[in-house]
């Protein structure tokens, strides 16, 4: 069975690109929301696989999302994206219970595949 995916990102046409990317490489989009609290109760109703989670969103960021998200009974996991280096984020990345980052430029299946728990 394909995994399942919520997309969040607060510009449209990321979602849409990412969106298509991942059904070609198999992937169920379930979802996507536009801000972390959307993103929050999305992925409650949904109960997705793994959430595609933009660090900077125009309400709270990724990393209180993903920390949100850890406390959750079904806890989806959470793949961090930015169109900024992971090198930007420095400690927060360390100490974020995402299984990891993946800079919008690189995003792909393969990518996903690397970071996310086997």
């Amino acid at each position: 069975m394909a995994a399942t995916v919520l997309i969040v990102d607060d510009h449209p046409g990321f979602r849409a690109a990412a969106r298509r990317l991942l059904e070609l490489e198999g992937y169920v989009v379930v979802g996507e929301a536009a801000d972390g609290e959307t993103a929050i109760d999305a992925a409650r109703t949904l109960r997705p696989d793994f959430v595609l989670l933009d660090v900077q969103l125009p309400d709270i960021d990724g990393f209180e999302v993903a920390e949100r998200l850890s406390y959750e009974e079904t806890t989806p996991a959470v793949v961090l994206t930015s169109s900024r280096e992971a090198s930007d984020y420095g400690p927060c990345l360390a100490s974020t219970p995402a299984c990891g980052f993946l800079p919008k430029a690189e995003l792909s299946a393969a990518g996903i595949a690397d970071i996310l728990p086997a």
